[in-house]
């Protein structure tokens, strides 16, 4: 530690400014913790940096292509598609100057910056259940949950109620209801699906609008307004429609006073007194000057994203913890978990000519799980999907021919195309052991710190899953009167899901897991992970709105049990 210099002390320390940071902030600094928010990337202030935001699509040269220079520093980043364009590709990390390996294709995307992914998420906001959370108790894959659906509920409400949710309450035990704002609106296509689909079906199969992290209706949201519905969401909104750190948590957390945010902070582990058995700080190096610093608190919340934090923990070495802070287990890295998607069926509808839509809504259907609700129902795969998707008027691209011209061509181009509908599979994917991400000490990034290498896969379940995915989506279409139903498997890798997740599960038992039901670490209570990483299963719905409830959770356990520094 000599070339450490030692800095001020703080209450609590928070590591990263995503969904999970933003929350650890807010709630801490309010609870009346001096709180030091550390953000491995540069600063972005809400409305300020979101250099896109209003721009039109005659703004960009080649439709905003990115040239084959620019693409070559995000190959890996390109792969989801998110970053093909420059109206996003700046959110994006550069994979030459931040690299890591794969045994296997992983999909690893990344935002370094404040406000992480959240500037950059899809919304898609939806509660566990009991149905998720008893399930590695019941068929025996994992370990179980420390929790249930009750000890989580109160915390759902909470954040619901803050961050703003749009959505339709179903009354369905596998996707609990929450606190929802109005709903957004199904188009004439999507409704006639969802009608045919409640007349063909009698198994629980229920169509509705996606349930959303953006506002609607009248409810006021401390500097924020409603969606404007514009859908440019990726880039940054300048209403703060959508829930982000930038916009929402972080603005909060700064309101008390009690915050102190630097960006440009890279965590490359946590410092462990072995006599007091508790952590004390974090080591932090400088991302622009290099230089080395300890940040001194009582509590540590470590929310970096999965990977990161994982990756912080095993660099967390002593003598107490040779394989990585509080890896008594061996469990730390393991299990590494996204969900498995891109497997469905779409279809063109002949009708509503006479019909469109207003706006460009930033939201799209949501077919709730009905696979596997009892007793996995003698199938041939365990678990469940949902589906997401989407009906839309064809692309204008299809009235040009080469004799289109003139007058013809005009008119050809204004007017609306066919309507098409897509259903997506949505997929859980197992906790398998050897889905495992770990360090490489010889590969060293240029910070002087170990990269990542994943070494995970869909195995048979997930395969077999895939296929009820694409029969039960095609079946769907052809039953609701579609036609040139196709369907379609595109599996990718784990990562593209941009659901990692897993990697220090929370569990009852610490010989098989890493952190107890309250995010602790469980032989060093006063470290808190609250990202991605503490998911003992992943369910089929996206779990951000978990990940929200579980640090307010953890936050609200930490102000109880850990005094201040000043008290």
């Amino acid at each position: 530690m000599s070339n450490f210099y030692e800095s001020e002390i703080y209450d609590a320390i928070v590591v990263g400014t995503g969904i999970s940071g933003g929350w650890a902030a807010k709630e801490l600094t309010e609870k009346g913790f001096k709180t030091l928010v550390l953000e491995r990337g540069r600063m972005v202030k809400h409305i300020e940096d979101y250099p896109t935001m209003n721009d039109d699509p005659w703004d960009y040269k080649f439709k905003g292509q990115l040239t084959p220079e620019e693409r070559a520093r995000q190959k890996k980043q390109s792969r989801t598609g998110y970053t093909i364009n420059k109206a996003s590709a700046h959110w994006f990390v550069d994979d030459i100057k931040h690299p890591y390996n794969e045994e296997k294709r992983f999909d690893w995307m990344r935002g370094y910056h404040v406000g992480g992914r959240s500037l950059m998420w899809g919304r898609q906001t939806y509660r566990l259940s009991d149905l998720d959370f008893t399930a590695n108790k019941k068929d025996g894959y994992g370990v179980d949950w420390p929790i249930r659906y009750k000890d989580i509920a109160p915390w759902y409400d909470y954040v619901e109620s803050f961050i703003g949710v749009s959505g339709e309450k179903l009354g369905l035990s596998q996707l609990p209801d929450g606190k929802f704002l109005p709903q957004m609106q199904l188009n004439c296509v999507e409704d006639h699906l969802k009608s045919k689909i409640a007349e063909n079906f009698d198994d629980g199969r229920l169509l509705t609008i996606g349930r959303v992290a953006h506002i609607t209706g009248n409810k006021e949201f401390e500097g924020r307004s409603n969606c404007q519905y514009r859908n440019r969401c990726i880039r940054g909104c300048p209403y703060g429609g959508y829930f982000s750190s930038n916009s929402s948590t972080l603005p909060a957390a700064e309101k008390t006073g009690n915050m102190t945010l630097r960006p440009n902070s890279i965590v490359s582990e946590v410092v462990y007194d072995a006599d007091k058995k508790r952590a004390t700080g974090v080591k932090v190096i400088d991302a622009e000057t290099k230089e080395e610093i300890v940040y001194k608190a009582n509590v540590i919340f470590l929310c970096a994203s999965t990977v990161a934090s994982t990756s912080i923990l095993m660099q967390s070495k002593s003598d107490r913890f040779e394989n990585g802070l509080g890896n008594d287990s061996g469990e730390l890295g393991h299990n590494l978990m996204d969900h498995h998607f891109r497997a469905g069926a779409s279809a063109k509808y002949d009708g509503f000519e006479d019909k469109y839509y207003k706006g460009r809504r930033p939201n799209g259907i949501y077919l709730p799980r009905f696979r596997n609700l009892k007793n996995n129902e003698n199938r041939d795969f365990i678990r469940g999907y949902g589906y997401q998707g989407g009906a839309g008027r064809g692309n204008w691209t299809e009235a040009i021919a080469e004799a289109s011209y003139g007058k013809e061509l005009k008119e050809a181009i204004v007017k609306p195309g066919g309507w098409t509908m897509g259903l997506m599979g949505f997929g859980e994917t197992l906790p398998y052991h050897e889905n495992k991400m770990y360090l490489d000490q010889d590969k060293k990034d240029e910070w002087g710190l170990p990269t990542v290498t994943f070494n995970a896969e869909f195995k048979e379940n997930e395969l077999k899953m895939r296929k009820d995915m694409i029969e039960q989506a095609v079946d769907m279409l052809e039953k609701g009167g579609f036609r040139d139903v196709q369907g379609y498997d595109n599996i990718g890798a784990p990562g593209l899901g941009i659901h990692e997740m897993g990697t220090a599960r929370m569990g009852r038992d610490p010989k098989t897991s890493v952190l107890n039901g309250n995010n602790q670490v469980h032989t060093v209570p006063n470290v808190y992970v609250t990202d991605g990483s503490f998911m003992t299963s992943a369910g089929c719905q996206n779990p951000s709105l978990t990940y929200m409830a579980m640090t307010a959770r953890a936050a609200d356990h930490a102000a109880k049990n850990f005094k201040k520094s000043n008290a």
